[in-house]
């Protein structure tokens, strides 16, 4: 019954808004990541080292120094999409953690409302990183 009730208060505590320029969207994005890695961290992991070509003790590492699972998710996204080293995404949380992603991403050179911090929510479910298109590949489909 304990770990129901505290299971519950977690996943609360996770849905709670990151303040700061963030748009709602983004703010239910990242709580959505929270539930998703709390119900399988060690696939969460998995999924953000194959998704960003990291390996998993690198995510860890990540994971150890914020404060969500969703926060790690957050800085190697922020550090693809700005194309800045995790290190200095990772200072830059540090500093202004609370304040928001928005304003983190902001000060890493993406503006709000821009492509790219929309591109901050864009990928996880399915797996891709922002990186190819939806031109004509070598996938399964219809006449190939």
């Amino acid at each position: 019954m304990k770990m129901i009730l505290a299971g519950a208060m977690l996943a609360l505590f996770a849905m709670q808004p990151v303040t700061g320029y963030c748009a709602s969207d983004l703010d239910s994005f990242i709580g959505s990541l929270n539930v998703q890695a709390q119900a399988d961290l060690g696939g969460f992991k998995v999924k953000l080292s194959s998704q960003f070509g990291v390996p998993v003790p690198q995510v860890e590492s990540v994971i150890a120094r914020v404060r969500t699972p969703a926060d790690a998710y957050m800085v190697l996204k922020v550090g693809e999409v700005a194309r800045q080293p995790q290190e200095t995404v990772l200072k830059e949380y540090s500093a202004n953690k609370g304040k928001g992603w928005g304003v983190i991403a902001k000060n890493l050179g993406i503006k709000p409302g821009s492509k790219e911090f929309h591109e901050l929510k864009r990928g996880f479910d399915s797996g891709e990183s922002g990186k190819g298109g939806k031109g004509k590949g070598k996938g399964k489909g219809r006449n190939k």
